[in-house]
């Protein structure tokens, strides 16, 4: 057989990169964006719902959101590690993200960044603001995000609210 670059994980990217890409074209990044929200709000109640079964608790302090983060992360490819975690935010910076090149100029799909921590961190916090500082998909060499957790000095910050339903 042909001597191609070609696996399961590859192929998921690839599709997921171009399902991004098709929705960006067809009703524009801020739509996108939306229909990716939902994918990701849904995917981090099920990763808020297995760390907080595995860790037997019934909501995650704060120290431990930042660690699932970064943990979840880690467990799909990303490099994701804490560069400052006070009682106003959590800052992360990652390296790699697990779309790999896949992501760049697909600015949508970091909507499953922003959700998944925005998700799991209200949830348990009950606000969180993320806001997207740097990314890959812009172009950046890495990822700086910063999760709000207060709402008080966070108003100026762009980004997307989340809150504890």
């Amino acid at each position: 057989m042909a001597d191609i670059s070609l696996s399961r994980d590859l192929f998921m990217r690839d599709l997921i990169r171009e399902l991004a890409g098709t929705l960006e074209d067809v009703v524009g990044i801020e739509e996108a964006s939306g229909y990716i929200s939902v994918v990701g709000q849904t995917i981090g109640s099920n990763i808020n719902q297995a760390y907080r079964r595995a860790l037997s608790v019934d909501k995650l302090d704060k120290t431990q959101v930042a660690e699932v983060l970064v943990d979840l992360k880690r467990r799909i490819n990303g490099t994701f590690h804490i560069v400052e975690e006070t009682a106003d935010r959590i800052v992360l910076r990652n390296g790699h993200c697990p779309f790999g090149d896949k992501v760049i100029g697909r600015k949508s799909m970091c909507m499953m960044t922003s959700n998944v921590f925005g998700h799991i961190a209200a949830q348990n916090l009950g606000y969180a603001k993320v806001e997207l500082k740097e990314t890959i998909a812009e172009g950046h060499d890495g990822c700086l995000i910063i999760v709000h957790l207060r709402t008080a000095g966070s108003e100026d910050a762009p980004g997307r609210e989340y809150v504890a339903c």
